[in-house]
């Protein structure tokens, strides 16, 4: 954790997503590993999501600690919503973790181990351990899913108290994998992004064929949207 939290801090960034291989040959499936890597990346970098500079009282900058909004994308860890509790009250910001496809489509798309409701039960378990990050999840089109079974999975994730979605165009890797049903157009895309956020109440949403979980669209607002929480917060704590 500390080589990790070392690196990234020396980069300089400002934003980091971290995520894994499934671990499940580990007791906690990795579930420690990440939240020692986040309270390092938050020890190093301030601890919060402010600005990186402060102004001193005679007028002049000084340069203070650059504060690292931290993204952790994981499995399910299983369904162990214990090992969830571990990383969502690790001091991140955003806690990531993809569905991928329709409840339908789920067994056919997903790994046998994973589960269409296992996913759905761990986003909504890191609202209720820790309200005050923000979730995130991804969804692929193209594998034949239809337009309701979409806009019922957006309900349910909306039901799970879910904050961001991304929409993004399914591709075959290899001739070992699912075929692509449907190339979705740019138009279709625009149309998922506009109905998540106006309709269903997502506080964002990245759509479009090129995105992924992990969208630098996404980083910017995502950081004013951490930032912002956290003065809220902290206004709160000061009345």
């Amino acid at each position: 954790p500390n080589k990790v939290a070392e690196a990234v801090t020396s980069w300089g960034l400002d934003y980091v997503v971290l995520t894994s291989v499934d671990r499940d040959d580990l007791v906690d499936q990795g579930a420690g590993h990440f939240r020692k890597v986040v309270q390092r990346l938050k020890e190093l970098s301030g601890g919060g999501a402010g600005e990186t500079e402060n102004d001193s009282d005679d007028g002049e900058k000084k340069d203070k600690k650059k504060a690292i909004i931290v993204e952790a994308l994981t499995p399910d860890f299983c369904g162990d919503l214990d090992l969830v509790t571990q990383v969502a009250t690790s001091g991140l910001d955003v806690y990531a973790h993809n569905i991928e496809t329709v409840e339908r489509l789920t067994p056919r798309v997903r790994d046998r181990r994973a589960g269409y409701q296992q996913s759905l039960n761990v986003l909504g378990h890191v609202k209720q351990v820790n309200p005050n990050v923000l979730t995130k999840t991804s969804i692929m089109l193209g594998l034949g899913e239809t337009d309701e079974e979409i806009r019922t999975t957006m309900q349910q994730l909306r039901e799970n108290d879910v904050d961001v979605v991304t929409f993004g165009q399914y591709l075959q890797p290899s001739r070992r994998h699912l075929p692509v049903k449907e190339y979705v157009t740019p138009e279709k895309f625009e149309e998922w992004r506009v109905e998540a956020e106006e309709r269903f109440g997502f506080k964002y949403c990245a759509s479009g064929p090129l995105v992924r979980s992990s969208y630098k669209a996404g980083e910017f607002f995502l950081k004013n949207m951490v930032r912002e929480k956290k003065r809220e917060r902290e206004e709160a704590a000061a009345v």
